[in-house]
């Protein structure tokens, strides 16, 4: 346990999960933000480069330790800024914390890593799911998978946590207690999931251009989304997951489907919506974070918040279970939940610097 404030780093602090961790770490008491890297902004003052951490962080420079730094992305001597904090985050795209945590670990406390560089249990899923093989498989088996209200025994004491993804954090909360429970089948489970535009990141891309995505509500990644053999990973199940881009900025709304399982149910007509329910609530009823609620999720109701709402449905007509959630990308879906990861593993209470209430509207 921490008495006195760790000192944490943010690389790729630039980006839209790299800035909303400033955000979140502005409020918690315990951790103090000492460095942040961004190498495309190196030199920029991060008030300049985001105003609405300016009031913050007045006098804070992007620097340009870790990957993309003047030394190569591998080289050791581009991490020396970093040497000695208890706590980094790494906010970085898929393949550049591969490269850099190997390097890292023996120089800081805790590694929270963002990307989906270490989520995969299996290092073949890598090639076939995002083209190349990993970079450190050996590392793959150690770090914990950081998805507390599913996976918290892990994350105690872990020096090395890889978030959960945003698409399979809200997956895994709507199906996760019913395929535990054994109500539904492991197999043929469908996820339908729609993502605001900050879930493609900060880059400049012509699709995610004002007057392309107004007004518009597309598929994507059809059949080969590299989130899932994540949710598979997760439930423990056969999963097609087909996501959406909304014309919104933040938030996601997960709609999965499932069969039930043969057998299951008390009543003679089979499983029921309050059965379904119940194991929500028994699941989640003393989670800080996840929100049971009788009423469809809606994004709006967690924009900003660390809170992930949840439903389920029994359609009796058709035999199909219908489970829903919805959070925010940034905050549940990505930094908030590093933040929640980090507070675990490093011994403080879950909920600290973390918001459990949404701005609305």
């Amino acid at each position: 346990m921490y008495t006195d404030a760790m000192k944490a780093g943010i690389v790729g602090a630039s980006g839209y999960t790299g800035v909303e961790l400033l955000r979140l770490l502005a409020g918690h008491p315990d951790i103090d933000v000492a460095v942040v890297t961004a190498h495309s902004h190196a030199g920029q003052l991060v008030g300049e480069h985001t105003p609405s951490l300016a009031a913050a962080y007045p006098g804070m420079v992007y620097e340009a330790a870790g990957p993309g730094a003047p030394d190569s992305p591998d080289s050791p001597d581009s991490l020396d800024r970093l040497d000695g904090l208890d706590l980094v985050f790494c906010a970085l795209p898929h393949g550049e914390s591969q490269r850099m945590v190997p390097a890292l670990r023996d120089r800081v406390g805790t590694i929270v890593d963002l990307a989906a560089d270490f989520r995969l249990r299996d290092p073949a899923l890598y090639p076939t799911w995002y083209g190349e093989e990993h970079a450190a498989p050996d590392l793959l088996a150690e770090a914990a998978f950081g998805l507390p209200e599913l996976f918290r025994s892990g994350l105690a004491g872990a020096t090395l946590i890889a978030a959960a993804g945003c698409y399979p954090t809200a997956a895994g909360l709507a199906l996760a207690p019913l395929v535990r429970a054994g109500l539904v089948e492991p197999s043929g489970i469908i996820v339908d999931a729609a993502s605001g535009v900050s879930g493609a990141g900060r880059g400049v891309k012509e699709s995610l251009h004002f007057g392309a995505v107004d007004e518009d509500f597309v598929a994507y990644g059809l059949q080969h989304h590299r989130h899932t053999p994540e949710m598979e990973q997760i439930l423990g199940a056969q999963v097609l997951f087909t996501p959406h881009l909304a014309p919104m900025v933040r938030g996601i709304l997960a709609t999965c489907y499932a069969r039930p399982a043969p057998g299951v149910g008390a009543g003679t007509s089979g499983l029921t919506t309050a059965e379904v329910m119940a194991v929500l609530h028994e699941a989640y009823d003393d989670e800080p974070f996840v929100v049971v609620t009788d009423a469809p999720p809606s994004t709006k109701a967690t924009a900003g918040s660390n809170c992930a709402h949840v439903s389920a449905r029994v359609d009796a007509r058709t035999g199909w279970v219908l489970s829903l959630c919805a959070l925010d990308n940034l905050v549940k879906g990505a930094s908030g939940q590093a933040v929640q990861c980090a507070n675990v593993a490093l011994g403080l209470p879950e909920t600290t610097g973390l918001p459990v209430v949404g701005l609305y509207p």
